[in-house]
């Protein structure tokens, strides 16, 4: 039980990081279309990697999409952190690693609401 709520808390905030970096990629904030401009994104692709980041993220607190939206989150960030290390920025890849790890975690944990036997 306690399990569970953890995992919830965890899921909360997996969903609340993702709808707000999606968002402010989705909306073009300069800090978001500056960071991902190192690595000649268009504007129009930071705005739909911002879509799917959102999506990913709604997908997470259904069971049925759960391992589906946790995959993409965790695929974004990844692709992140890959881009971080062409640029041989380890501090900022490294920033990254902890919220590749929550996602991991979360999947690990399964979806609260699943029935188990």
């Amino acid at each position: 039980m306690i399990l569970k709520l953890i995992n919830s808390a965890l899921i909360l905030v997996a969903v609340f990081m993702g709808l707000k970096q999606g968002y402010a990629m989705f909306s073009g904030k300069p800090e978001m279309l500056e960071m991902f401009s190192k690595w000649n994104f268009s504007k129009t692709a930071v705005m739909i990697n911002g879509a799917v980041t959102m999506i990913a993220a709604l997908l997470i607190l259904f069971p049925k999409t759960f391992v589906w939206g946790n995959f993409l989150m965790a695929a974004g960030i990844l692709m992140i952190i890959c881009l971080q290390l062409l640029n041989k920025d380890l501090k900022g890849a490294a920033i990254e690693i902890p919220f590749l790890l929550l996602n991991l975690v979360i999947i690990y944990l399964q979806h609260p609401l699943t029935k188990t036997n």
